[in-house]
């Protein structure tokens, strides 16, 4: 498989094009998952409330990534109902914990390789699920996403290195 060596591009809170950039990736973290919600039980199996603030926060910095992770699942449970309200909170840290790692593997390794996005997919699903757990005091619904999002998780890794090394250098051009 072929990887291409990004140049991440770190764009600043306090330029418009970050809030134009995060914009495409939040209308995508809100029509994948309405997208996935027309299959039975597609939110929890794919967990594509992530995808775009992986690929976001991997091209475009922290930044975007975490504007990204925090308006679409709070634009998503407002509009939707999806997430509940009472997911929020979990899906929320997971969202932000994910934009901060992809924000700084892209930056430290400038390679969107299987290894770096299994990397930084199980390490936000770890210490989400840790924090979840804290949470809600359940291990078992912490879990759940290991016992029913493992489909969601090999999307955001496949999909998400054919997205950054394939696609996304074509679109930036």
């Amino acid at each position: 498989m072929q990887t291409t060596n990004i140049q991440p591009i770190t764009l600043s809170l306090k330029q418009a094009k970050t809030y134009a950039v995060a914009s495409l990736f939040i209308v995508g973290n809100i029509v994948l998952p309405q997208l996935c919600h027309l299959i039975s039980q597609g939110g929890l199996r794919w967990l594509p409330i992530y995808f775009f603030t992986l690929t976001g926060a991997f091209l475009y910095g922290r930044n975007v990534g975490l504007l990204t992770a925090l308006v679409s699942p709070v634009v998503n449970s407002l509009l939707f109902g999806m997430p509940a309200a009472e997911s929020l909170p979990a899906i929320l840290l997971k969202s932000v914990l994910l934009a901060v790692l992809a924000g700084y593997a892209a930056s430290h390794f400038r390679r969107a390789d299987l290894l770096v996005l299994t990397g930084i997919v199980l390490g936000y699903q770890g210490l989400g699920t840790l924090g979840e757990w804290a949470m809600k005091g359940d291990l078992y619904l912490a879990l759940q996403d290991f016992r029913i999002g493992i489909p969601g998780m090999l999307v955001q890794i496949f999909g998400g290195w054919l997205f950054i090394n394939l696609l996304a250098p074509r679109l930036r051009k």
